[in-house]
């Protein structure tokens, strides 16, 4: 997918640390002193421009949640919103971290969301896929005992290859829905893309476990 250029972009990130990490070395992040509270904090990874952590931090003000988004160029339009409109629970974060351990201490996350992450439909990518197993081992780290990884996507063939991932690593499947938006799930908030491809006909699969 090829990005548009945001003009200013890198600016505005620099000028509201209040708001948004910019955290391209990749250093560790000291929790602990993020936010005011020591409530659960989830993470979404891969957030775009924000719709659904923004939503989701909105309508719980109990939990503390991370967007974390590697383009300047997306995220900056979830900070737009952050900065006419903040949360005290929500952080964005700007990252190419590989491996989140680097970033965050183990047991530390509460529940980790990935919405409509890139396919990688080559074979030969596999690996790149955000439901890997290399990922879902970082995963197990970074979660709390009995915490829960929601997965959500149109892509069948993501959807069926992150099925296998989880079956065969040693988790609990809790969910799975292959048209959510027919089912009785209650409280589905949306993200941009979920909007864009439920409009086109493609049926919204959801899976959630825990280890």
């Amino acid at each position: 997918m090829r990005l548009r250029h945001v003009k200013g972009a890198k600016d505005l990130i620099a000028s509201h640390p209040e708001l948004i990490i910019d955290n391209i070395d990749n250093e560790l992040i000291d929790l602990d002193n993020l936010f005011i509270n020591d409530f659960p904090i989830h993470i979404e990874i891969g957030m775009g421009k924000g719709k659904f952590i923004y939503t989701k931090a909105l309508l719980n003000p109990n939990i503390n949640y991370i967007g974390i988004e590697r383009f300047d160029s997306v995220i900056v339009r979830a900070l737009e919103k952050v900065i006419e409109e903040p949360l005290s629970n929500l952080m964005l974060l700007r990252t190419d971290a590989q491996d989140l351990r680097q970033i965050f201490k183990s047991k530390s996350i509460d529940r980790i969301y990935l919405n409509f992450s890139d396919p990688w439909p080559k074979d030969r990518h596999a690996k790149r896929r955000l439901t890997h197993k290399r990922f879902l081992d970082i995963y197990k780290d970074l979660l709390k005992e009995d915490s829960e990884l929601h997965i959500k996507t149109d892509n069948q063939e993501l959807f069926q290859f992150s099925f296998e991932e989880t079956t065969n690593y040693p988790m609990n499947l809790l969910y799975v829905e292959l048209d959510l938006h027919n089912s009785d799930f209650k409280d589905n908030i949306m993200t941009e893309f979920e909007e864009k491809f439920s409009k086109r006909g493609n049926k919204i699969q959801k899976l959630t476990a825990k280890f």
